[in-house]
């Protein structure tokens, strides 16, 4: 027991730690190879998701695949509530841009309709994975590519205006949120040891956590969907709401977006078609519907108020609190 705590407590501590150093450096490396800003924002929440993903992969691959979709899927929903929820009562209001909300909420409801799918069983993981990744793919090439490249795409007149300007805006935000200054080769040495170090301490973590619930007789639905996400979602959500305050309100919304869509994809279906995912469960269909239902009532809710007031924002959380009531019922 006192192993299992010590490995829980102080994994999560370097975990935590580490994860920022990554993001940083990486965003220097990103910053030196010329990465666009909205490239730079997607670079930042991957490192940031480095201990949700190798959490999950450690889970699964310990045949603990209740807990391992947890971690992902409780990860995404706190993300919500708070990186975006949070963030719009510490600021007051988060203003975001119409065509902003569009793109990027496309893909994070295409990426959850995906992990709702994959979990209740109505399709395979490999299919899952298929049709999440060719779609957010398709948006990094989108976000990387210049303005005369995009111009060529052989996309409606229409739909190609909203595109531009949707990444137009989001530049503007993001070339003041997160433009790092230029790295240099020890950054890149810094990322990697931090990324190892990233990975051992969560993998640490997930198993004294693990052993922690197992002996209190905690669900592994709750464990993986509720502490384990909530712990190593910490690092987006500070970064969220330091953007939130600063007025950065698309900055906000692709962090919480691209990090939600980014460990369904590389935290979930792709080691799941390796290793499995678990069956349908209640408590597993429960946490991925929340998932989809509340990435849906935020975007409605930013689109209809052009941002996320304060009111919205308490609203958020308190569909988080009701998922995690509900999920605690249900186990």
């Amino acid at each position: 027991m006192a192993l299992a705590v010590f490995a829980f407590v102080i994994g999560a501590l370097v975990s935590l730690a580490m994860s920022w150093v990554l993001v940083t450096r990486l965003e220097r490396v990103g910053e030196r190879l010329g990465l666009s800003e909205a490239l730079l924002g997607v670079v930042a929440a991957l490192a940031a998701d480095s201990p949700e993903i190798t959490s999950s992969i450690s889970a699964l691959s310990q045949h603990q695949r209740t807990i391992g979709a947890g971690v992902v899927i409780g990860s995404n929903v706190f993300n919500l509530a708070a990186l975006l929820g949070l963030g719009a009562v510490v600021s007051g209001f988060v203003a975001l841009h119409r065509r902003v909300i569009v793109l990027g909420g496309f893909v994070a409801m295409w990426t959850a309709a995906c992990c709702v799918a994959t979990t209740t069983g109505a399709i395979t993981t490999i299919v899952g994975l298929v049709l999440a990744g060719v779609v957010l793919v398709s948006y990094f090439v989108i976000l990387g590519l210049r303005r005369n490249a995009l111009q060529r795409l052989p996309l409606p007149r229409r739909w190609l205006a909203s595109i531009l300007s949707a990444v137009d805006e989001e530049e503007l935000e993001l070339v003041v949120a997160i433009r790092p200054p230029r790295g240099r080769p020890i950054d890149a040495v810094s990322a990697f040891g931090a990324l190892v170090v990233v990975v051992l301490a969560s993998i640490a973590m997930e198993r004294g956590g693990s052993q922690l619930g197992h002996h209190f007789h905690v669900a592994d639905a709750v464990v993986g969907g509720v502490v384990l996400a909530a712990v190593t979602s910490l690092p987006n959500a500070v970064a969220a709401v330091h953007l939130a305050s600063k007025g950065r309100g698309a900055a906000a919304l692709s962090t919480a977006l691209s990090s939600n869509n980014l460990n369904v994809v590389a935290g979930l279906l792709i080691p799941g078609t390796i290793l499995g995912l678990a069956s349908p469960s209640r408590a597993g269909i429960f946490t991925a519907a929340s998932y989809v239902t509340l990435t849906a009532l935020v975007l409605v809710l930013a689109f209809a108020q052009r941002g996320l007031s304060r009111r919205t924002g308490w609203l958020i959380i308190t569909g988080y609190a009701v998922f995690v009531v509900g999920l605690l019922a249900i186990s």
